[in-house]
């Protein structure tokens, strides 16, 4: 539920201007009276309302039911004495916010009954007066029996959205975790064994130096070729734990906006050729969190990935024709682009941004190793 201050109900589909209007209007349907009485009770009811929808937003469950009944009782009041019915639009949006179920559809039953009782009253009682505005009081009885359920189903959809990504994140944890220990459990496999057996063989041949110097001499041929037998299974166990190539990270992209139904644009050479494993890994990454940030927070309909490969550099940009960034907003700061910075400063990498009906994400690397292989060949 959104805090007292939220006056103004958000995510309901209607304008912030429309709903400013709505609390300005019950002052216009009051002064229309030609009583000092009745402005002035007028003026006390609406003040009361906008009272008792701030005190059900901060009191807890069994004191929400008792303000909710409040504003009900002033909808009807200003809805039968002074034709204003739209009271009942900022109370069709707070009950949809009440999470539990049998409260919702009580409030939702009383609500909309008592505000078609009142608006039939008044239909027959003050004909005049109501008939200018009968269009915009149909759409507010629509809006009453409507919105509650709107303003459920999203709650519900936010709150499932965020149990997703919190459980996307414990599982990228978990796998983290996961890898750490099988690394781990590699490492001790490799090396447990053979440096326990070096560890020996030199107690060994320490022993043998003086009695036996030539069963020494053999020990000490064990040992070296123990350690190499060790470095080598070491650095195989290292080459298998390969980074994301570029060209598998593009499929991984590819998929990823088909399953957000955005069109998948690419320019370019998918393979670098002669660029190291490490440059290929923080590039592959860099591009995976700049297509992830589209998909959660452009709502653009294409994404178009480039890729450059010259002698000095290897260049990637990313493009789409979302929303762009907000006006204002610091370039490296939030949806992980400060992360992005700082994985391409490692490699002597930048990246560029420009936003305006899209965003633009240029990413460049030197390519360190062709520029050693032309200096070689000169």
């Amino acid at each position: 539920m959104q805090n007292w201050y939220h006056i103004i109900p958000k995510n309901t589909g209607i304008s912030s201007y429309v709903w400013i209007i709505f609390c300005l209007l019950p002052f216009f349907f009051i002064f229309r009276s030609s009583s000092v009485i009745e402005i002035t009770v007028g003026i006390f009811v609406i003040l009361l309302f906008f009272l008792s929808y701030r005190l059900s937003f901060i009191s807890n469950s069994k004191l929400v039911y008792l303000w909710v009944s409040i504003e009900m009782a002033i909808s009807i009041v200003m809805t039968i004495l002074f034709g204003y019915v739209y009271f009942s639009l900022f109370l069709a949006f707070f009950i949809g916010n009440i999470a539990n179920k049998a409260g919702f559809l009580s409030l939702y039953i009383v609500h909309l009954t008592t505000t078609i009782a009142a608006t039939v009253i008044i239909f027959f009682t003050n004909n005049e007066s109501l008939f200018p505005q009968l269009p915009f009081i149909f759409v507010c009885v629509l809006g009453v029996a409507l919105l509650p359920f709107t303003i459920r189903y999203r709650n519900k959809q936010h709150r499932l959205e965020e149990q997703l990504e919190n459980a996307n994140e414990k599982i990228s944890q978990l796998m983290v975790i996961e890898e750490r220990e099988r690394i781990a459990r590699d490492l001790h496999d490799t090396l447990g064994q053979k440096l326990s057996m070096i560890g020996l063989k030199s107690d060994l041949a320490r022993k043998l130096i003086p009695v036996k110097p030539e069963a020494a001499i053999n020990e000490i041929h064990d040992i070296r070729q123990t350690a190499r037998t060790a470095l080598k299974e070491v650095r195989e166990m290292v080459s298998n734990m390969r980074g994301a190539k570029l060209e598998d990270e593009l499929l991984r992209v590819q998929q990823l906006l088909s399953a957000a139904e955005m069109e998948f644009r690419f320019e370019g050479k998918q393979a670098l050729d002669h660029t190291p494993l490490l440059v290929e890994n923080v590039l592959s990454m860099c591009l995976k969190e700049a297509v992830t940030n589209i998909v959660k927070h452009s709502n653009a309909t294409w994404c178009r990935v480039i890729i450059k490969q010259s002698l000095n550099e290897v260049f990637i940009q990313v493009e789409d024709n979302g929303e762009g960034m907000p006006k204002g907003a610091s370039s490296f700061k939030g949806n992980g682009l400060q992360g992005m910075r700082e994985r391409l400063e490692f490699v002597n990498g930048s990246l560029e941004i420009q936003s305006s009906t899209g965003t633009i994400l240029n990413i460049r690397v030197p390519n360190v190793v062709q520029q050693n292989e032309q200096e070689g060949s000169v």
